[in-house]
Formats: structure tokens, sequence, C-alpha cells
């Protein structure tokens, strides 16, 4: 009986925690995509609120692993630090207390919209940003169910060229994920660029204004406000706080297209 009963204790140990992270492996994850390029992947300077854990936000790493989330989410480029993902999963978590939230950073830095299409190399980092982000999502989705997707990228489109394909390449992008990940109305939030560079603010206005034109063109699809945030003095990147405070308005605007599709029609 006395070995019987240690077997069985030996048992529940090993299946109530990964061995690899220590996290408890009980329950399915409620996934989020963060996509987009360096303002998503973070480059705010990592400091003690970066390590702080919380015991139901985990990330999916550069091995494929779950480990508890700390900044910096993402590994695109050796800058990487703080971004909105972070913040986002933590709000996420704490208007959801019976979820265990689990992150996948596939953004990448210096990223056009361009590059977010099958096949498409993006030559600064020689990485495929979409097929790396449906190799990653599809490991992902075997631990736990698509909730949301979070988009901040726009950059490297803000100028003439290119913003006047921005609205039609978006709505496809969209699609294209929806499918691919077979969540055909999961809801999808971009955020707005922030007005950080003087040089460019005319043009990011611009780019705000095609963003929020898309409101009524793709479903469940909300924006993120940038307004207010600042720059860590390159006139390009959220500092720390912007950025976290950022991740706060991509979960408030999650919450909101969830409750919109939650309500009671009648």
């Amino acid at each position: 009986m006395r070995l019987w009963t240690l077997l069985v204790c030996v048992q529940i140990v090993g299946c109530s925690f990964c061995a690899k992270t220590g996290e408890p492996d009980g329950g399915r994850y409620d996934l989020y995509l963060l996509i987009g390029q360096s303002n998503m992947a973070g480059r705010g300077k990592v400091d003690d609120e970066s390590k702080k854990i919380h015991p139901r936000v985990f990330a999916l790493n550069k091995d494929g692993q779950w480990v508890p989330a700390v900044d910096p989410l993402h590994f695109d480029k050796p800058g990487a630090g703080v971004g909105p993902g972070l913040a986002f999963g933590k709000a996420q978590a704490e208007v959801n207390p019976q979820a265990k939230i689990g992150l996948i950073p596939c953004a990448v830095g210096g990223s056009s919209i361009s590059s977010w299409i099958p096949g498409a190399l993006d030559a600064a980092t020689k990485t495929h940003p979409y097929d790396d982000m449906l190799r990653r999502m599809k490991l992902a989705q075997k631990d736990g169910v698509l909730k949301g997707i979070i988009w901040h990228q726009g950059e490297a489109d803000r100028g003439p060229g290119p913003s006047e394909k921005y609205a039609a390449n978006l709505t496809e992008l969209v699609a294209r994920l929806r499918k691919d990940l077979d969540a055909p109305n999961v809801p999808f939030v971009a955020g707005e660029l922030g007005q950080l560079n003087e040089k460019n603010k005319d043009a990011t206005e611009h780019f705000n204004t095609i963003l929020h034109g898309l409101t009524k063109e793709i479903s469940n699809y909300g924006i993120a406000a940038a307004s207010g945030l600042k720059d860590k003095g390159d006139n390009l990147h959220f500092d720390a706080a912007s950025a976290r405070e950022m991740g706060r308005r991509f979960a408030e605007t999650m919450g909101e297209l969830v409750t919109k599709n939650t309500k009671p029609k009648y």
C-alpha cells in the first residue's frame, strides 16, 4: 500500500507541473497573437517591472516552449525590450480570472505589411514573418484556443505610396489570418501609430485615419489609441511606460469587441 501510494503521489506531481518550465500544465490557454513591427516587439528599456511574473500569463519562447511571460517577449532583434504584449497579457488575465493566458510573440522590427504574406522574406532579419508566425501559431494551438490578435505596424508604410494600398492590404491580411488559423471571427485590434516625430505628424495622422476607416469594412475589428504616448528619445519607439499603456489600451479594445459580440441581440 505504501509503495502504491508513493507511485500515485509521484504521478500526480508529475502531471501537475511542466518539468521544463515549472508552470502548471492543467487547463488550456487563451491564446493571443502579437504581430507587427518594432513597437509591437518592444524597444522600451527593460526594468524591474519587466521581470514581475503573473502566475497565469505565459509566452511561447523562441524554442517553442511555454514559459512565464517577462520582457522582452520578442526576439526579433538584439534590441528587443519592453513592448505592449506583457501588459496586454496581464490585463487579459485580470479581466478573465479563470483563464491561463498564452502570448505568442511574432512581431518583426522594421517589417512592412508586404512582409506579412506567405513566402515573403524580411531582408533585414532574414526571416519570413508570416510563415514563421504560422508555424508558431500551429504549435501554440495544440495547447489552447486563439482568442484574439493584436497588431501594431505601419511606421514602414505611412509614406504616400504604401499608405495608398494599406487599407486593402490590411483587410486581406486579417482575412488570411482568420482562414489560416481556422478562427473565422477572431477579434483583431490594430494599434494607432504614435505621434512621436513632428516631421511625420501629417503622415501619421493620415495613416491612423486609414486604420479607423476599416471599422466598417472588417468584422470584429477595433483600434487601440496611441494619443498622449511618449517615445524613448528616438522619435520612433515607445518608452517602457508608454508601451505598457499601449498594451492596456489593446486589452481594453479587445474587451469591447468581446462584449459587443456576446451582448444579446434583442
